[in-house]
């Protein structure tokens, strides 16, 4: 398995992966190109946009490579702890 994901146009190592957001982006300013996208902070203050499919990807990419969350094969997992 490939320590990289592509998020937009970025293969995106998994190792500076931060924090993924739960919800879209939404800032109200009128030229905000962002709105929709989901935020993918990486480390040193990065940010890279994801759609919601990226943002999945991302996420089991992740879980993955960490070596899983440890619940039984098949038991699906919300996201919530």
């Amino acid at each position: 398995m490939s320590i990289l994901c592509r998020v937009d146009d970025k293969m995106v190592p998994l190792y500076r992966v931060m924090w993924l957001a739960a919800t879209p982006h939404f800032c109200g300013e009128e030229d905000c190109i962002r709105e929709g996208c989901y935020e993918v902070r990486l480390e040193q203050g990065e940010s890279v946009w994801a759609s919601a499919n990226e943002r999945d990807n991302l996420q089991q990419h992740l879980e993955r490579w960490q070596g899983g969350l440890g619940y039984e094969d098949g038991e699906e997992h919300d996201g919530t702890w």
